[in-house]
């Protein structure tokens, strides 16, 4: 099938490649079918596109490429929503917010999307853990150098 994307323009998509919400992303109530398109060579950044809006699309990534130490648990009713059997079914990204400069972009600790590989069925998870928000810097600030002369 065919979709117009934001980030793609005209794309060809596998019905097997449909990512389905079956509680909807908050804040887009009509909005349950996506796909996940890489952003990058690397696949470091993804594009979580709406198939029925072209403008509706999140830029993702693994947060745990970002944030080493991120942790978190899920709660048993989303395990069994996305019909969870193993932890290698999981995919788990963030959603974020580009800046200009892409230096300046910002990570969603405290909203992981979590997708069931297998199923292809996903959902937004609110975390309640007070070191997570949802505005984490995705690069350190660097630090200055003193050069003593």
């Amino acid at each position: 099938m065919k979709i117009a994307t934001k980030y793609h323009g005209e794309k060809e998509i596998q019905e097997k490649e449909v990512i389905t919400f079956p509680q909807a992303i908050p804040g887009f109530p009509d909005e349950k079918e996506f796909v996940l398109l890489s952003l990058d060579d690397e696949g470091q950044f993804n594009v979580l596109q709406s198939l029925e809006n072209q403008q509706l699309a999140f830029v993702l990534s693994n947060p745990f490429t970002f944030f080493k130490e991120y942790d978190f648990s899920l709660e048993e009713y989303i395990v069994e929503l996305l019909e969870i059997e193993s932890e290698e079914d999981i995919l788990v990204f963030s959603i974020l917010t580009v800046h200009d400069p892409f230096e300046k972009t910002t990570a969603n600790l405290q909203a992981p999307i979590i997708i069931n590989n297998k199923k292809n069925m996903a959902k937004q998870v609110i975390l309640n853990e007070a070191n997570y928000h949802t505005k984490h810097p995705l690069f350190e600030k660097s630090k200055p150098t003193l050069v003593k002369g």
